[in-house]
């Protein structure tokens, strides 16, 4: 079978702990990969949950779409969608700064 070559980067803390792991495993980093690339194939799914922590602001944004009737829905214009959506990034930015 003919073999191909894939680059990844990562931080050099988590390939450390990565290599000391495998190395426990009795595999190598590559085998390790290959592993979990033919586990991704075959079942057509990534073998573990992938999720993101729910975002309080997106939530009530889409209590508040819901809750407002259809009918009665206000027109907004387009600037002031894009006015919206700056706010929107820019309290997202304020909070991944506020983790760090």
């Amino acid at each position: 079978m003919a073999q191909a070559a894939m680059t990844i980067r990562l931080d050099n803390r988590i390939k450390t702990q990565f290599d000391s792991l495998c190395e426990q495993f009795g595999m190598s980093a590559n085998a390790a990969i290959n592993v979990f690339i033919n586990a991704v194939v075959r079942s057509r799914a990534i073998p573990f949950t992938i999720r993101v922590d729910e975002d309080p602001v997106r939530q009530r944004a889409l209590d508040a779409f819901y809750a407002t009737p259809r009918d009665n829905r206000p027109e907004m214009t387009l600037d002031e969608i894009n006015a919206e959506i700056s706010a929107a990034r820019k309290e997202r930015r304020e909070r991944q700064k506020a983790r760090v």
